[in-house]
Parts: structure tokens; sequence; C-alpha cells
């Protein structure tokens, strides 16, 4: 066995047709609203005698405001309605992590920073490069979002979560306003972007396992108002793995550019580029971990890949604007958008079914070429109004996406590996033509309208409705086949909110989700999208001064449509399955006067397949659900030594049972941290897993179980100048 990781350089990238750029389209209401505002903003100019001057509007800003990026307790909330509301005043639920938050507990991926929200399941696929996330039960891993727009379907790309101000989680079926998501919920990421003050920050960051981190914030007023400025984020960040070989390298740059075109108008141009190289850890069997095997134990550290078969390598960029123009006081166009592009190999080895010696684990080998374009655009139309007595806030608006994308493979052979003695660098025989080869073309289009409405006292109605069209083209170069999907969908979603009690307010609402499904059922016909509808009624609290909030939300979530084997004809499937998910979520943050901050959640799921055509599963949990989850994290600045936080925190997970023929046991960590503050700089110590507690997050099939993290430790040092 090797003792050190090897880092072999992956294989050539094999050639890729070159696919469509941006639309030219997108940049006409940009002018029109950039000539507009320049008409505007010449109208008002102020004369030679300040007297006689125009007023200048209130400016709008983009960009959340800092409170709403700092502590443990937000009250406001843009996810659910496209625009700022009173988290209790949504009839939905709604979390948010701020940057604070983050800061505290040095956290370094998505999935370290949703621990603390209720209804996010501590899921994990193997440190596999991905964002992997369920909420209420169901998958979520393709309904992260960064600004209110959606990413390429790629998803190879992680986010970084230096670069964002927070995160908002939206819980449930949430298809009104974001279209097609699936039906657990949505993240979404609130990039930083420029601001009126300066900001200069350098931190570096080492740990356990090899880490190393460089980052950068760097924010630069151009203008004497400050509308007009520049913000730079970068990170650089080398990191290897308690699993043998396994490593991960990442680039990330991020400038934005805001413009000033008068107190109407809000103009932030933006652009992200990361490069990112890693050796996937797959995981291990769940024989001589989880379960016995006759030959005794394995090592939670074992790679059961191969290092010499290669790496992931993958390359993404971005480039787009947010544009808000004031027509009036009440009426507000906002237009986003992004064109994204993702290009990169994968090569990894994954575990196939454990030979019956228990000690030769069979794999198979992949490579992957993945070329994706993906343009995005929301352009929207907020306005605030009253009528009958009655106040407005709608939202009505457009989504428009369009992309090409192509993820091609080879499917290749490779011996099995001896886990009680593994060899390294097996050859593998991979076929000279394309496994799969099957680029596609899609196109989205979203009319949508949503209205808050408040009325009598006390009494907020939020209600939306969408319509969808898309169409997708695949062209099946392997089968010689070319198909297309069209999909339409109507959704809706309404609640009612009650403020019966200064700070407490009761709710209840409905919504629905849709998701197309790609793929042809025996006679030919194309799947329908899957559907998901769900009931949410519950409880909020804001104190007076906003110290504290609380929420407590029970939900009855169904996912229909699902795909599921087709009875009479083997290797095809139908649209007969039905799964659900019922629970129990709270949530308390608190920004205490004596020096306590403090974010906990509880969290009670229960999930069941409730039709599907192989019965041994109908009636059993959805996998890696589990039923309890108990999470809190708390600082506090010491009285006598004010520049002195402490941190401690811990999450209690029940045992996660599903189809898998394992059960992932209980488990209960815990972490903790210290941080100093001087005069221009700030020092931050951190451990994760202070107990060294063995266990197992997650599973991505019957022949894979994933070790977690063990004690891991940080420092971190940031310079402000």
């Amino acid at each position: 066995m090797l003792s050190q990781p090897q880092r072999l350089s992956p294989p050539a990238r094999s050639p890729l047709p070159r696919l469509s750029r941006a639309r030219l389209f997108t940049l006409t209401p940009l002018a029109l609203c950039l000539a507009q505002a320049a008409s505007a903003q010449q109208a008002s100019a102020p004369t030679a005698d300040p007297a006689t001057a125009a007023p200048q509007l209130q400016e709008v800003r983009i960009n959340a405001s800092s409170e709403k990026d700092m502590g443990f307790a937000p009250v406001e909330a843009q996810t659910a309605s496209k625009a700022p509301m009173r988290r209790l005043e949504t009839p939905q639920s709604v979390s948010v992590v701020t940057r604070e938050q983050m800061e505290s507990r040095q956290i370094t991926n998505v999935q370290q920073a949703l621990q603390t929200v209720a209804g996010v399941s501590p899921v994990n696929f193997g440190r596999r490069g991905f964002d992997d996330l369920n909420i209420r039960g169901f998958r979520s891993t393709e309904s992260i979002l960064v600004d209110g727009l959606v990413q390429s379907p790629g998803m190879w790309a992680k986010l970084q979560p230096y670069g964002y101000e927070r995160f908002e989680v939206l819980k449930g079926s949430a298809s009104v306003l974001y279209g097609q998501v699936q039906p657990g919920g949505i993240v979404n990421a609130v990039s930083k972007r420029p601001k009126k003050d300066a900001i200069n920050e350098v931190g570096v960051e080492v740990g356990s396992f090899g880490q190393r981190t460089l980052q950068a914030d760097i924010n630069r007023p151009l203008s004497e108002s400050g509308k007009t400025a520049l913000r730079i984020n970068a990170q650089v960040s080398n990191a290897d793995d308690p699993t043998q070989f396994v490593y991960r390298k990442d680039r990330w740059f991020a400038p934005s550019l805001s413009i000033d075109l008068g107190a109407q108008t809000d103009l932030v141009l933006f652009a992200t580029y990361s490069q990112s190289e890693w050796m996937r850890q797959q995981g291990i069997t769940p024989y001589g971990t989880l379960l016995p095997n006759r030959n005794g134990t394995l090592s939670r550290t074992m790679f059961t890949g191969d290092p010499s078969f290669g790496v992931y390598d993958v390359e993404s960029t971005t480039v787009g604007y947010a544009l808000e123009h004031r027509l009036s006081d009440a009426m507000t166009f906002r237009q986003n958008v992004r064109y994204e592009t993702e290009k990169g190999t994968g090569n990894f080895v994954s575990n196939q079914a454990l030979q019956a010696n228990q000690r030769l684990q069979n794999r198979q080998a992949s490579r992957q070429y993945m070329d994706y374009d993906l343009l995005a655009t929301d352009t929207s139309l907020l306005s605030r109004f009253e009528a009958l007595g009655v106040k407005h806030q709608l939202v009505t608006g457009l989504d428009v996406r369009s992309g090409t994308s192509l993820l091609a493979s080879r499917t290749c052979r490779i011996g099995a590996l001896d886990l009680f003695a593994p060899v390294y660098g097996m050859q593998a025989t991979c076929p000279e033509a394309l496994t799969s080869d099957a680029p596609s073309k899609l196109a989205v289009a979203g009319l949508y309208a949503q209205d808050q409405i408040k009325f009598g006292q006390g009494w907020t109605a939020l209600v939306g409705l969408r319509r969808d069209w898309s169409t997708n083209d695949t062209n099946n170069r392997v089968a010689q086949t070319q198909t297309r999907q069209k999909d339409s969908a109507t959704t809706l979603s309404a609640g009612l909110v009650y403020e019966f009690k200064p700070g407490w307010a009761a709710y209840g609402s409905y919504g629905e989700s849709f998701l197309p499904q790609s793929g042809l059922t025996f006679a030919g016909s194309n799947f329908v999208p899957e559907t998901g509808k769900q009931w949410e009624a519950g409880v909020k609290y804001e104190s007076p001064n906003g110290q504290i909030t609380g929420a407590l939300a029970v939900f009855d979530l169904v996912r229909q449509n699902v795909t599921t084997a087709d009875p009479v004809n083997t290797g095809f499937s139908v649209q007969t399955g039905e799964q659900r998910a019922r629970g129990l979520e709270l949530e308390l943050g608190a920004d205490l006067k004596n020096g306590w901050k403090i974010t906990s959640a509880y969290t009670y799921t229960q999930t069941k397949v409730t039709r599907d055509n192989n019965a041994a599963i109908v009636g059993l949990p959805l996998n890696l659900t589990p039923r309890h989850t108990l999470t809190a994290w708390a600082t506090y600045k010491l009285p006598q030594y004010p520049r002195v936080t402490l941190g401690v925190g811990g999450r209690y997970v029940s045992e996660q049972i599903g189809s898998y023929p394992f059960t992932l046991p209980s488990y209960f960590v815990a972490d903790a941290s210290i941080s100093y503050v001087g005069e221009n700089y700030r020092i931050t110590a951190g451990v994760k897993n202070l107990f060294d507690k063995a266990y197992y997050d997650g599973a991505i099939n019957a022949n894979v179980v994933s070790p977690s993290l063990p004690r891991n430790f940080s420092l971190g040092v940031t310079y402000f100048f």
C-alpha cells in the first residue's frame, strides 16, 4: 500500500463541440433602461443654484444592507417573494444563514453552512466534489440558486461560501417564483456585491489534512456617492483528506462593479471564474465497516478507487448584470441576467457489488466529458400600491432560460480491489467509442405573478400563479436517435398570515412544484414532469427589538409521478411512484445583549414510499432521512475580555433507515471555537468533531457508505486594512 497520496496528471480532455454563445437579445432591455436612466438623470440634473435644485429620490439599493448579513436572528428575507419581506409575514418556512454565522463556525462548504437549518438533512455522498443536499426528505442538490437564478444542470462546480453574504433556504414547493425545482425546497446564495463603504480584508487559514487557504475581499468606492464601486473576492485553497490519495484544489475569482446611473437606478456588473481539481472520494463498502465482514474490519480511510485512473478537472465562468430602475415611488423594474459555462473532465472508479468472499471489491471506471452553457434571465416588475384600503406588493415577471449541454462518457473495465491487501495502479480498459453521447438544447420560459396583500388588523396573504413552457431537444449520437420533449405546467401557491399579537403570527399555506423528467416509456412516450404538493402551517415569533426570532412549522409534502421500474417491460420505467414527507420543524435565533448569540433547530421528519412497483420498499422510509435532528451553535463574548469570543455547538442525528441493507447509526458531534479581535485583525481557532466521533453521514447506494471527517482543527487570521 502506498503511504502518501500520488497526484497523477489527468488524462487529456476529449475534444468537444463548441457550444452556442449567449444571445444578444438579453442586452436590449439593459440598453433601453440605461438610455432611460441617462435621460432621467439629465432631466433631474441640479441647477447652478442649490436652492432651486430638484429634490433627489431615495436611492434604490440592490444589495442587502450589512444588518441583514449579520447576527444570528435575521428578521428579513427576500427569497420567498423576490423582494425584501419580514419572515414573520411570510406564510412559508424560510431560514437564513448569515455571514457572521458562517465566519463564527469557519464554514468551508455549503453542507456545513446549512447544518443549523431545520429541515436540511446532513446527507453526504462522500467527498465527491458536489454540494449534496436533502431538504424535507427529498434531494435538492439541483435546486441551489445563485442570486435567484438557477445554475447549469451540470452542478460540478461547488459554491465557495466565502463569496456569499448569506444563504436563504425556502422550504417546500417553490415553483411559482422559480419554475423547475425539486419539491423539498431551494437554497438561494446571495453574492457579495459592491458597497458604499471601503472593505479591505485578507485572510489565511490552515488546518488539519493539509488545509491551506488564502482569501481576499476588497471593496473600493469609485465615486463620492459610493454608488460606483468595485469589489473583488478571491480565494485559493488546497486540501488533502483522511482518505488515502484524496485531495482538492480550488481557484476562485469574483469581481463585481456597481455603476452610478442616478438615484433612480442601480446597476451591478459581475463575473466569476473558478477552476477545481480533485480526486473523488467515493466511500467504502458497508461490509467491514457498518456490517460484519468475515475477513475482518476495514480502515475508514481506505481508498477504493485507483489514483492512476485520473481526477476531476473543471473550469467554470459566469458573466452578467443585475439592474434595478425605479420608475416611480411605487414601481421598480428589475432584470437579472447571467451567462455561464462549465467545462471539464471527470475520472473516477466506483464500487459495485462486493464479491461473495467479502474480500474482492468489484469496481467500474468512468471517464466523463462535460460541456454546458446556460443563459438565465429574470425580468420583473415590483409594484407597491393601495386599493380599497388593502396594501399590495405585487411581483410580476418572466423567467427565460436557454442553453446547451453535453455529458458524454466512457464506461471502462478495471480489476477488483483486494480490500485487505490493496494494490493500486491497475490498468483500466476503455472503449474507443463513447458509451453515452447525447448533447441537448433546452429552452424554458415562465410567466409568474405573486401578490403580498395586507389587510385588516395584522392579516397578510401571499398568492401566486405561474405558467411554464419548456422544450428539450436531444441528439443521441450513440443510439442515432433525436427526440424532442415539450412540457408545460401551471403551478400555484397561497398562504395566509395573522399577526394575532405584536411579534406573534400564525400562518397556513399551500404550494406546488414541478420538475420535467427526461426519458421515454416502453411505448415511446415522454415522461411527464414530477410534481410536488405541500400543505404547511405554523407559528412565528419576532421580539420587539428584533433580538429573538423563532418559528414552528408542520408540513405534509407529497412527491408524485416518481419513476419506478416497469413491471411488464424489463429495463423500462413508468411514472407510478409516490413518496411522502411529513414533519415538524423548530428554529430559534437570538442576539442577546449579554454577549450571547444562539442559533438552534430541531427537525422531526417522517418519510415513506407510498406507491412503487417494487413492493419491498413500499411503506419504508426514504433513504438518508433521519427521524430526529437537533442542532445548536452559540457564541459568547467574554465581558471581562470583550475582544474574546467563545463558540460551542453540536448536532444530534438519529439513525437513518431506508431500503438499503444497512442502517446508518445515530451520532452526536460537537464543535468549538475561540476568536480574538485586535485593532485591525481577527484570529479564529476552531475544532470540528471535538470528541473524534467515528460515524457515517451518507451512502450513495447499497454498495457504498460515506465515512465522516474525524476530528479536525483550523486556525485563521484575517487582516483588515
